[in-house]
């Protein structure tokens, strides 16, 4: 982790502190041992415990995805649509609806975690901006197993997976979305995507729909999908597969992204919204 802390581009010119902001926390998370609150991004804060590597990143980094969660801070604006697919204990939710005045939609599918995600929803007083559902999402209704206990790497059980699981509703993104289009959505469900997919037509045929941020590191291998596979369909509904420069604003065409990649329909016209965005205040700095 201090690697990373080190390495983290928006840690250059700060990592004495945010190697002190590690210490301050390894140490105040064991000495009390329970939830603590973290500024987050322009006055929003994250309810945070151990083990959230997620969460407990945005406080040693600012943001933990910097390129991915700049991305969603430029191209949204205030009143516009975005979707948390696998919100987790809604970091991204948080900075959508708190920082940016966006509306959201979420989903996380276990009940232990979802319950973090209310707390980080009410603790930032967004309840009438933000829609939570405690399920998952997939390619039809109905009910599928989900891994419990490996916090932000829960997901969609495998027979073989020898770990505990517990079963959770499923719904499709049509269904969930109902007759509203996300302007952005952030997929983050460990290798499901392509059922995701499925179950997202409606959205996906939208011109409303402006930009997808999706996992593409191999994980839907465990399921027998390739990233290929996602990538291709996405092309297919009219997305170009792209990477974003927090720094520079800079939106650039790619075969895929390192982690994630951001599928844009039309990115001379995203790249014109990112520039025209307003700076948003972090606990290292500004994006």
């Amino acid at each position: 982790m201090a690697d990373f802390i080190v390495k983290h581009p928006l840690n250059r010119g700060g990592r004495i502190r945010a190697l002190g902001r590690f210490a301050r926390w390894q140490i105040a998370s064991r000495l009390i041992n329970r939830p603590m609150y973290l500024p987050f991004v322009d006055g929003t804060g994250l309810m945070v415990r151990r083990g959230m590597t997620g969460a407990t990143g945005n406080w040693y980094c600012g943001l933990h995805e910097p390129d991915e969660m700049a991305f969603v801070l430029h191209a949204l604006r205030p009143g516009d649509l975005f979707a948390d697919i696998g919100a987790n204990v809604g970091s991204y939710t948080v900075m959508a609806a708190g920082a940016v005045g966006a509306n959201v939609i979420c989903a996380e599918p276990l009940p232990d975690t979802f319950a973090r995600l209310m707390t980080n929803i009410r603790v930032n007083d967004l309840d009438a901006l933000v829609a939570p559902h405690c399920c998952g999402i997939s390619d039809h209704a109905g009910e599928l197993s989900f891994t419990a206990g490996l916090d932000r790497m829960n997901r969609v059980a495998r027979p073989d997976d020898a770990v505990p699981t517990r079963k959770v509703p499923v719904v499709t993104l049509d269904v969930l979305c109902k007759d509203r289009c996300p302007t952005v959505m952030k997929i983050d469900v460990e290798g499901h995507e392509l059922p995701v997919l499925e179950g997202a037509s409606r959205l996906l045929s939208s011109p409303e729909l402006k930009a997808i941020v999706m996992e593409t590191n191999g994980a839907g291998q465990r399921y027998g999908v390739s990233d290929d596979v996602i990538i291709d369909r996405l092309r297919g509904c009219g997305f170009t597969p792209c990477s974003y420069d927090w720094n520079s604003r800079a939106i650039a065409p790619v075969a895929r992204g390192a982690n994630n990649t951001i599928f844009i329909r039309d990115p001379d016209a995203m790249a014109r919204t990112c520039r025209e965005s307003r700076r948003y205040a972090l606990i290292n700095g500004t994006v």
